[in-house]
């Protein structure tokens, strides 16, 4: 189900003196099973954007098609199209809203006027996706939960509704580092195993190094690049004049590079740094 942006153009306070415009003509395709990064300076448009894919903006200028459907279009199911592209915010606060966990999982497939037994294995698979324990955690007062378990909630309720397209609005931020890298696990096993194409939203450039497969890269609402992950860090000149920063092993590369080191461009794990450097320090052993 493949999500097509057609000369989007966004404003807020549209027609009055405080009118104000956040996207300027966005063209993009997001292809079905894509694990696709977007990153940009604080005030960029990443958000605005996104929250056209799942119809939370609807376009005035221009036209967003998913999976064929124009969302401008009067006559255009928007409840099955936010069904089908999940939207997990940034706050989870601002997303859960019933008493006990159990009962905001369940929010989506029961307006799905589903039976009682589905929506109850619904449920169960949704919480056993994002690693919440369905025993003790059903009845569990939903705002008693940790930052993590939130988060986790949070992506539950809307796995839910079994979403063929996942948007993750920056859902690590303000999580300790433990609890970070257990939502990135999920994620990660989220598009592995089931395919679900995701938009990744961050602040991190580790983060999205690690995760994402292409990167587009938003700059006063407009796309500035969009590329393989290798090809968009490669640029770091033109990242950083936009205030973004290298992930923290392009950066140890780079100064490498100019202290001598022979190291390939475009590493962003840390296995592939070790690996690299390894065989440098063995070449350079080598050659005394």
């Amino acid at each position: 189900m493949p999500i097509e942006v057609i000369n989007l153009n966004h404003s807020y306070k549209e027609g009055t003196p405080f009118e104000k415009q956040v996207l300027f003509d966005i063209n993009l395709v997001i292809d079905d099973g894509e694990f696709v990064g977007i990153i940009g300076p604080t005030r960029s448009g990443k958000t605005t954007l996104a929250q056209h894919f799942n119809a939370l903006h609807i376009p005035r200028r221009g036209k967003v098609l998913v999976d064929g459907v124009d969302t401008k279009d009067k006559q255009a199911d928007l409840i099955t199209v936010r069904h089908r592209v999940g939207y997990v915010f940034q706050n989870p606060d601002y997303q859960l809203f019933a008493p006990t966990v159990g009962e905001d999982i369940a929010f989506g497939p029961l307006n799905q006027k589903l039976p009682g037994s589905e929506v109850e294995k619904k449920v169960r698979e949704a919480m056993d996706q994002v690693g919440l324990d369905y025993k003790t955690l059903y009845n569990r007062d939903i705002f008693a939960l940790s930052g993590g378990q939130k988060r986790r909630a949070a992506i539950a309720g809307v796995l839910a509704c079994r979403p063929r397209i996942l948007v993750l609005d920056d859902v690590t931020a303000g999580l300790d580092p433990r609890g970070r890298e257990d939502i990135l696990a999920v994620i990660r096993k989220l598009h592995r195993r089931q395919n679900i194409t995701i938009i990744f939203i961050s602040n991190s450039m580790d983060e999205v190094a690690s995760m994402a497969e292409r990167i587009i890269v938003i700059d006063g609402g407009r796309v500035l690049m969009d590329d393989t992950t290798k090809k968009v860090f490669a640029r770091f000149a033109e990242l950083r004049s936009i205030g973004l920063e290298l992930p923290e092993v392009s950066v140890l590369i780079d100064e490498l590079q100019q202290a001598g080191f022979k190291l390939p461009d475009g590493i962003l794990s840390v296995n592939e740094a070790l690996h690299s450097i390894s065989s440098a320090l063995r070449e350079m052993e080598a050659q005394k």
